[in-house]
């Protein structure tokens, strides 16, 4: 199945910023528009602020890419929780699949995919932990059940059945008092945050014919290099 991008009829060459696109936006991604230190974050923070009054599904979602031990690689949505200068922040357990590849092979990519907006944000780029303080910070912020959750399950382990899950989460909130109150839940020893610090960073946005913007920028030694990709 075929689907057009920029909306209405094409346009003719040369007709340049005419050709908006379901962003809405008739000028054409620029390297120009990336600016600042890093020069990716303010560009990522009007794009995600506009997903969001947009009314995206779950605009904070990206696609996460691994690689194992063996060179394979995978893909699973995950939920950002955290963009700065520093680097994307993602909370999973260490020992998940996830975890264990990013063990192996400490290097990461997430693509924010903006469909309805014909709009992308690749990163790519080194992954460390973040700090003790930065996970007790947001795992103190979870709700309760989220909570329990995390700290029942085995990430990533098989297990029989439903009901065998439900029985692991209502044992642990036992333990602590409860699924609506009770003891403090502490942070599972084997779950914290990722932090993948961008050494890439590419924008893409959608336009008519298959003529799509692409702008990349990529951290050389202590500088960055902005240039215009062909789609």
């Amino acid at each position: 199945m075929r689907v057009g991008y920029g909306g209405g009829i094409p346009p003719n060459i040369g007709e340049g910023d005419r050709a908006a696109g379901a962003d809405g936006i008739r000028e054409n991604l620029d390297p120009s528009w990336l600016r600042g230190d890093p020069p990716w974050l303010e560009l990522f923070t009007v794009w995600l602020r506009e997903a969001i009054e947009a009314r995206i599904a779950e605009p904070n979602a990206m696609v996460l890419g691994t690689t194992d031990p063996d060179g394979h690689p995978a893909t699973r949505a995950v939920l950002c929780k955290g963009v700065d200068a520093s680097g994307v922040v993602f909370f999973t357990g260490y020992d998940s699949d996830k975890g264990r590849d990013l063990a192996a092979n400490p290097y990461a990519s997430v693509t924010f995919p903006w469909i309805a907006l014909e709009r992308q944000v690749h990163v790519r780029g080194p992954v460390e932990h973040v700090s003790m303080e930065e996970t007790q910070g947001y795992w103190y912020n979870r709700p309760r059940g989220s909570q329990l959750s995390a700290l029942a399950s085995d990430q990533s382990r098989p297990i029989a059945g439903r009901t065998d899950l439900e029985a692991k989460v209502a044992a642990v909130a036992a333990g602590l008092g409860g699924f609506d109150d009770g003891d403090e839940v502490p942070v599972p020893p084997t779950w914290g945050g990722f932090r993948i610090v961008p050494q890439v960073v590419e924008f893409w946005q959608g336009r008519a014919n298959r003529l799509h913007n692409r702008v990349r920028v990529t951290r050389v030694d202590d500088r960055w290099q902005a240039e215009r990709l062909q789609p």
